[in-house]
């Protein structure tokens, strides 16, 4: 499987407070974005496969929530995390 308990535990422990640290808005971004990356290069094979295509769209919808609320929260955390993930040019 691509997303086992120890890479969720590498991805917590890197961008939240601890390895522990599942609820933090950071965590949760970096979690989405490790299977939006996935989802992209599924679909890049498998082009007509439409139910992981929609539900690729909503996961992108959920992270881009948590972004805008770490936008209006707290800037300088939203900068940070954008720049470590790489999602913004």
């Amino acid at each position: 499987m691509y997303l086992d308990s120890a890479k969720k535990t590498e991805i917590f422990s890197q961008y939240g407070k601890s390895a522990t640290d599942t609820g933090s808005v950071e965590s949760q971004v970096a979690l989405f974005t490790f299977r939006i990356k996935h989802l992209t290069e599924h679909l890049k094979e498998n082009h007509k496969d439409f139910g992981t295509a929609r539900a690729l769209t909503k996961m992108v919808g959920r992270r881009r929530k948590l972004l805008k609320y770490l936008y209006n929260k707290d800037i300088n955390r939203y900068r940070e995390l954008i720049k470590a993930l790489g999602l913004r040019k």
